[in-house]
């Protein structure tokens, strides 16, 4: 029998023996990871695997050139995101204050349920990595080690653009034409170090008994060195990067929302897939974005900046594509442009929970977060705030989950389902 068979008729069992019922209506790991190869090499349409391509090649290339044509992984762990991609003097010109200490220690408190998840919870998650990391398919692991490796710009992001709007948007990045938005988008991912100090979790190829399959590295540095990371566990610093430049970008193309957080959850799953990280990692990551990019699109200062790094995005992508947005953004059918596929929408969905059974008590009142329905102002300026937090409330996940709390000023985040919200908010 297959790992990733023998893994699933454990968790069968371990569902009957819980003290919880399973009661999320989600993918099972095995589904959720036949969609994900939807998006990876595997997909069959040729422009879809170009655009792939492109990306990678341009990450090396990006690289190589921040470490004087090296590439191994010493070379990747050094790069940074400069000129041309990013305009980095613009931003330290206006002197803005990422408050890093302040939204760090607001973090920590907005993750405190891990401290309290039972035991069993925990298992449960060593488990779903382990199925996860078995089930992946060799296109998976390649694609989760492009958007592992380039963590320090945005070349995972074109991908979930579209046939028109992907490739204009890599053309735009790397001529610099997006510079502000590049600057802007990487400066706002709050380190997640103070929380992975203050939480001292390890990871999950680290624990003793691991059965985690180590992926090698044949698509970035190409040396076939296994993929590994150092640190602690909870929470994840890649999907806290995936999380915040999707988010961003979903802000200032609100065209290809649903994709673009589609795809900020896909590269949270890509940390799951290489066996560093737990879901309880991922699902805490985008807990801690949604409240970071809330808070700092709710600072007028901050604001002037994203709408002065939007316009620019914008554009630059009419300019390359040679249309309007609206147009070169326009969905295309799901292998050509598989970020905006219907299936992404479960996709999406299993990632709130990673079928993770309920750890507390169900069917509480949603509570919205303070200034959490700014995160629906650039897809439904017409709406009121009480209207988007109406929204937000409608189509929460119900409580109980993992990491939910009923904290008044720090709870309620893991809740929020952002797909289904813009969903929602379509068709009203």
């Amino acid at each position: 029998m297959q790992p990733g068979k023998i893994l699933t008729a454990v968790l069968f069992v371990t569902f009957l023996s819980t003290p919880h019922a399973f009661a999320f209506e989600a993918l099972a790991p095995a589904q959720a990871a036949a969609i994900a190869d939807t998006v990876t090499t595997a997909n069959p349409d040729a422009n879809y695997k170009t655009l792939l391509e492109n990306r990678r090649e341009g990450l090396v290339s990006s690289i190589k050139s921040d470490s004087g044509g090296k590439i191994d992984q010493d070379a990747i762990d050094k790069s940074k995101q400069t000129v041309p991609l990013a305009d980095n003097d613009w931003l330290k010109a206006s002197g803005y204050d990422f408050a890093v200490k302040d939204n760090q220690e607001a973090g920590i408190k907005v993750l405190s349920p891990f401290l309290t998840l039972p035991r069993w919870e925990l298992e449960r998650s060593q488990m779903t990595v382990t199925e996860i990391n078995h089930l992946a398919s060799t296109e998976q692991q390649q694609h989760a080690i492009v958007d592992a490796q380039s963590i320090a710009y945005l070349y995972f992001i074109p991908e979930a653009l579209g046939p028109k709007l992907g490739p204009a948007f890599l053309k735009a990045y790397e001529a610099g034409e997006t510079g502000k938005a590049a600057a802007l988008i990487k400066a706002s991912e709050i380190s997640t170090g103070a929380a992975k100090a203050y939480f001292n979790y390890p990871r999950p190829f680290l624990i003793d008994n691991s059965t985690i399959q180590p992926v090698p590295d044949n698509s970035v540095s190409g040396d076939g060195t296994p993929y590994a990371a150092s640190g602690g566990a909870f929470p994840s610093g890649h999907t806290n990067t995936g999380y915040t430049d999707g988010l961003l970008l979903a802000e200032m193309l609100p065209e290809r929302f649903t994709a673009l957080i589609d795809r900020s959850a896909g590269y949270g799953y890509s940390r799951v897939v290489l066996g560093v990280h737990y879901p309880l990692d991922v699902i805490g990551s985008r807990m801690i974005v949604e409240r970071n990019v809330a808070h700092f699109l709710s600072d007028p200062a901050y604001k002037k900046l994203f709408d002065e790094a939007r316009e620019q995005l914008r554009t630059a992508l009419e300019k390359e594509c040679g249309a309007s947005i609206a147009e070169c953004a326009e969905p295309a059918d799901a292998a050509s442009d598989p970020w905006a596929a219907p299936a992404l929408r479960d996709f999406y969905d299993f990632t709130m929970t990673y079928a993770l059974p309920r750890s507390g008590e169900k069917d509480i009142e949603m509570v919205v977060p303070e200034g959490a329905e700014i995160l629906l102002a650039t897809l439904f300026p017409e709406k009121s705030a009480a209207e988007r937090q109406e929204i937000l409330k409608r189509t929460a996940l119900d409580s109980g989950y993992p990491l939910d709390s009923r904290d008044r000023h720090f709870g309620f985040w893991q809740r929020i389902n952002l797909h289904e919200a813009a969903l929602a908010a379509q068709t009203n």
